[in-house]
């Protein structure tokens, strides 16, 4: 059955919560929060409806680029916050779910990527997502250009290995300590092909998600976007129902079936496309917030 498109929706609906990924999703073709978007927060706030950003994106660089103008609009207010594909969950500026990864995992990802690059294979780079902050060996322009766009808080360290010395096993994990959240892989070739022909066997026993054209996510069998929108349910009280959830890529794909309303962008990947209830305009078209104005309006 294929989306219906958005304009089919021909009255408000009772939403309560509407989670939105960023790149290719609620972010415009030039990576930035579009024009308008500011008006939407305080808008559906006085209505009882949350926003959330959901992405693979640091917790840090989520707050970074929101929580300033957010408390502005919004009185002194957080926003809630889905961060590293769902590692992290915060519900007001509150972190109240963490997930992680553990250190055997970390090790071969570190030996598959030094191994890889020494032999010409792939240009890629390995980032360990920490809770307190990301790390990287790689010290190349692009690559830390790139790494910058989702990692405000960032660390280049001789070798990642050091890192091993002082993060704690998730099972370990107590506020204040270094737990590994993720591991993401940029390939400035195609993460796709690179995910099929090096990490075909780490989906065994972790959940290997494609996130973007150039990177590629390890994480913990049973954490997704779908699980920290299902968290952000508990937190607040709202039924699937009442929740839309807007996506573009491969890892957005679970998270569309946390929500009742869920919208795939027209750029989306065609896999998304297939899956999502609806289809709204583009990122560029300035889509989300469309289908927001015609959902509580």
């Amino acid at each position: 059955m294929s989306a219906a498109d958005w304009t089919t929706i021909d009255q408000p609906q009772d939403i309560r919560l509407v989670v939105a990924d960023m790149d290719g999703t609620l972010l415009d073709e030039h990576g930035r929060i579009p024009e308008g978007f500011w008006d939407m927060p305080a808008r559906l706030r006085s209505r009882r409806v949350d926003f959330v950003p959901a992405s693979g994106r640091q917790y840090a660089t989520l707050r970074n680029m929101f929580a300033s103008k957010a408390s502005e609009v919004l009185n002194g207010g957080e926003l809630s916050y889905i961060a590293e594909n769902g590692n992290v969950v915060a519900v007001d500026g509150k972190v109240v779910e963490v997930h992680g990864v553990d250190l055997g995992i970390t090790r071969r990802t570190i030996d598959m990527v030094n191994a890889s690059v020494s032999a010409g294979e792939y240009d890629m780079g390995l980032v360990i997502c920490g809770l307190n902050t990301a790390y990287v060996q790689r010290t190349d322009t692009p690559f830390l250009d790139e790494v910058g766009k989702y990692y405000a808080a960032l660390k280049i360290v001789d070798d990642l290995r050091e890192v091993l010395d002082f993060a704690v096993e998730p099972d370990d994990y107590v506020p204040g300590e270094e737990i590994i959240l993720k591991l993401a892989i940029l390939d400035f070739g195609s993460s796709e092909q690179m995910t099929n022909n090096k990490l075909a066997h780490v989906r065994n026993d972790y959940q290997v998600v494609v996130s973007g054209q150039h990177w590629v996510d390890i994480m913990n069998p049973a954490t997704d976007k779908k699980q920290g929108v299902e968290a952000l349910q508990r937190a607040l009280g709202v039924t699937p129902a009442q929740t839309a959830v807007f996506g573009d890529y491969l890892n957005d794909l679970l998270m569309l079936e946390a929500g009742d309303w869920s919208f795939a962008m027209s750029n989306g990947h065609p896999d998304l496309r297939a899956a999502a209830r609806y289809l709204a305009p583009s990122n560029a078209s300035r889509g989300v917030l469309k289908v927001v104005d015609r959902l509580i309006d």
